[in-house]
């Protein structure tokens, strides 16, 4: 029974991998009020997640029939969503929050799977070509709406910036930041020629997608991967300091001369008086915080008299854990990324020059994405990449792009 169980998992890492751009949409299940338009229809969205949770159940019968095996994340991202459990039973808005746990727990299974069975036979194939063509596609969707203006409504609401199917900027670009490294490592190290080559594409129009954006946080942040790489990979550590702050700074640079391209001036101050109502709320709710979702419910009793009416999330994805999940949350997120920081430098001991290469490429992902997370809030990082790219980077230190 097992065996023929093992056939279908190539196909559920490439519908799970290829659904990522879709994600966004689950945002529409909800009653939260988002400052966006999105593209992926009710149905597709609902089928979306229901597709998700048939994988969800096969991934559950999969690891129960495979023999036990100790992983060094699992307890600690157990933990954290178990924070969220309880944040979000005691919070605000449990109906909302229930939605996106369950999107976690997805998550969870994903990361042990991946963990699990990557070296198999085609799983790594699977995960990196539909991870390929999907954000190729995203991409050039994001781009074309954009100079087509299509749909109308999106491109008025986000000022012409690109958004394709993330319903914000900001969403696209924390995606982006994950992809562009990824496409690159792919092009100089993946062992079929088509893959490096559509590797290529993908980071060329991820770059340009990126742009397109316009997303403050998302051009430092890809500043920050592109840094980051070059850090982990340079054979002078100073060296590798000198040119990735050289790299930072240029993008701070751009980012200063450019502020308020595509961008409602009046919004540039929004975060702060954000901030403020967050750590209002953190005083009030200290422990286990609003629950999921919780935030926009009692921002409007602690905003200030200059401040946005409405507040999706508290604009950084660490208030945000802090006010939702109170400390407890906090120290979770907190626990589960130092224990992937002392495992990733373990297994980097051991790799060789390629699986270092393409490990690193995800890992500067990850710190692009949690240098965007100091002042934004990105959902589609949340909960539908961050456990998974955890686990991607862990088993690359390993394996490299496996049998891709």
């Amino acid at each position: 029974m097992i065996e023929r169980l093992r056939v279908l998992v190539p196909a559920g890492f490439a519908m799970t991998m290829a659904s990522v751009p879709l994600f966004p949409g689950f945002i529409t299940l909800t009653a939260v009020a988002f400052p966006g338009v999105s593209v992926v229809p009710l149905p597709i969205a609902l089928a979306v997640l229901a597709a998700m949770g048939l994988l969800g159940i096969y991934a559950v019968v999969m690891l129960i029939a495979l023999p036990r095996e100790a992983q060094p994340l699992t307890r600690p991202i157990l933990i954290w969503w178990l924070a969220g459990c309880v944040a979000t039973a005691l919070g605000f808005d449990p109906r909302d929050g229930a939605i996106f746990l369950g999107v976690l727990g997805l998550g969870i299974l994903w990361h042990i799977s991946v963990m699990r069975m990557y070296a198999w036979r085609h799983a790594a194939r699977a995960i990196w070509w539909s991870y390929a063509i999907s954000g190729v596609v995203a991409c050039v969707l994001a781009i074309g709406m954009a100079l087509t203006h299509i749909p109308a409504a999106q491109y008025t609401i986000q000022h012409g910036r690109a958004v394709g199917t993330f319903v914000l900027p900001g969403e696209l670009a924390g995606y982006l930041l994950f992809f562009v490294p990824i496409a690159y490592a792919l092009a100089r190290v993946a062992r079929i020629g088509a893959l490096r080559l559509l590797g290529w594409i993908g980071a060329i129009v991820g770059v340009c997608a990126m742009a397109l954006t316009f997303s403050r946080t998302g051009w430092v942040g890809l500043a920050t991967v592109f840094a980051a790489f070059v850090l982990f990979n340079a054979r002078s550590r100073r060296r590798g300091l000198v040119v990735g702050g050289a790299i930072v700074l240029a993008a701070l640079v751009l980012v200063i001369a450019l502020f308020n391209e595509h961008h409602n001036p009046s919004e540039n101050y929004t975060r702060i008086s954000i901030w403020q109502a967050a750590l209002g709320s953190f005083e009030r709710f200290p422990l286990t915080g609003v629950g999921l979702f919780g935030f926009s419910h009692i921002y409007p009793a602690l905003r200030l008299p200059d401040g946005d009416a409405t507040a999706f999330h508290a604009h950084s994805m660490y208030f945000t854990f802090l006010v939702e999940g109170g400390i407890v949350g906090l120290a979770a997120f907190a626990w589960m990324l130092a224990s992937f920081a002392r495992e990733f430098r373990h297994r980097l001991t051991h790799a060789d020059p390629p699986a270092r290469f393409f490990a690193t490429a995800i890992a500067a992902g990850l710190t692009g994405a949690l240098v965007q997370g100091l002042i934004d809030t990105v959902s589609v990082v949340i909960f539908g990449l961050l456990l998974p790219m955890l686990a991607l980077a862990l088993v690359a230190a390993r394996a490299g792009t496996g049998d891709a």
